[in-house]
């Protein structure tokens, strides 16, 4: 079994964060170790929530107890998301570093979440800043949305060619894969949604349907970075990793918009994350 550090934001209700990733990792036979960043009542996007910002040093802390006691050695990989403020940085980053010195062949995976394209950046003063000049550099594999794309590359990008001149951007600066979680409009087409992958090897668009939620649910690319490195510990290899998570995910989708949820409907489908019913292949664009 592998066992993957998984360092995002927690709501109590809803699914973000933690709550979206853990659960389908879980699925897929992985480990969770959940360390939250923040805890909330709910996602933020509903406009009100409680909760509070974990203090930086309790992730440091929590990192030191699993290593006391003989574990951390058995990391095979750490994942970190939403993070509530610029301290907490340096602490994921150390984080990383430990669990790669105890296990060289260790993963790091970084969803730099920053906002999105429509809502613009959103995080914490210093939240971006240390996403590009700490984690990007560290991470073994970075999974932008567009908005995302744009910051750490600092690159104009408002369609699929520059979008590739980016990936191959962020490429040059230490991530080995780039998966861009969602083009948007900077994807080929509109109606379709689209994501990109980009390993030293090639890049690969994967188009899924856009389900016309009146409100879209919030974690998914919580669901996507995660099932990404679940499909990759399992021994997927990029590509197929990248497949098998586009189609899981698009299942979730549908599942949830038939459902009429404004909520990721995870344990509903369950069955699909663990046997997905889509067959939507990647296709190689550069």
């Amino acid at each position: 079994m592998k066992n993957v550090l998984s360092i995002q934001s927690h709501v109590v209700f809803g699914y973000a964060g933690n709550k979206s990733a853990t659960f389908p990792m879980q699925l897929s036979g992985i480990d969770v170790w959940a360390l939250n960043t923040v805890q909330f009542s709910n996602h933020t996007q509903y406009g009100k929530w409680t909760g509070m910002v974990v203090p930086k040093e309790q992730i440091g802390e929590i990192v030191r107890g699993i290593d006391e006691i003989g574990e951390l050695a058995n990391c095979d990989a750490v994942v970190s998301g939403y993070i509530g403020s610029a301290e907490q940085v340096a602490e994921i980053s150390k984080a990383a570093q430990k669990v790669k010195s105890l296990n060289p062949k260790a993963l790091y995976l970084c969803d730099p979440v920053m906002g999105s394209a429509e809502k613009g950046c959103v995080v914490a003063d210093g939240v971006r800043e240390g996403l590009i000049e700490i984690s990007l550099p560290q991470a073994d594999i970075i999974t932008p949305n567009l908005l995302e794309l744009r910051e750490l590359s600092g690159l104009t990008v408002e369609n699929i060619d520059q979008a590739i001149v980016a990936v191959k951007d962020l490429l040059n600066k230490g991530p080995k894969i780039v998966l861009v979680k969602h083009l948007g409009s900077a994807g080929r087409d509109n109606d379709k949604f689209e994501m990109l992958m980009a390993t030293a090897q090639g890049v690969w668009s994967l188009t899924r349907p856009l389900y016309p939620f009146a409100k879209q649910p919030v974690g998914v690319g919580d669901l996507t970075a995660g099932l990404f490195l679940a499909n990759l510990l399992n021994g997927k290899s990029e590509l197929e990793a990248f497949e098998l998570m586009g189609n899981a995910v698009n299942d979730v989708m549908k599942i949830t918009y038939d459902l009429n949820s404004y909520e990721l409907q995870l344990i509903e489908a369950r069955h699909a994350i663990m046997n997905p019913t889509s067959q939507y292949k990647a296709e190689k664009i550069a």
